[in-house]
């Protein structure tokens, strides 16, 4: 039995020396992704789950969409940001496109949501978000 376990750890040390990370494969990093605008109903109802739907863009062809980051800023303010991958490729096709993605939201609190989109930063540095309310019926 030992002589099993110590050929399969040679083995599995062999494969693992044998794979490599070739300087071939595309280098990729996350991105946000500026949004353009959002749909979202007039009022939540407790316990109900809804979709929002957001148009943001790609700044090129190397950058492809990932999903929502939707982060808890306090007990009913979010902030929402698509992310995006970024393909280091010099062969990058140009252009800026819109594209409408959507994520579900459970209305869980009695209080007002506060939904904050990420729209860039401006000139100095500062976040700048398209913030939307929607209370929540009683």
């Amino acid at each position: 039995m030992k002589r099993v376990v110590s050929l399969f750890l040679v083995l599995f040390a062999f494969v693992l020396s044998s794979c490599s990370l070739s300087d071939d494969q595309p280098n990729y990093y996350f991105v946000p992704l500026q949004v353009v605008s959002a749909e979202l109903p007039e009022s939540f109802s407790l316990h109900e789950t809804y979709q929002i739907n957001v148009t943001y863009t790609l700044p090129n062809g190397c950058v492809s969409f990932e999903g929502f980051d939707v982060s808890p800023i306090a007990e009913t303010t979010r902030n929402v940001v698509p992310i995006g991958s970024q393909f280091d490729d010099p062969e990058c096709v140009d252009g800026m496109a819109e594209v409408e993605g959507s994520f579900n939201f459970i209305c869980l609190y009695t209080d007002t949501y506060l939904f904050r989109f990420w729209t860039g930063e401006d000139e100095n540095g500062e976040q700048e978000y398209l913030e939307i309310e929607v209370p929540v019926n009683q």
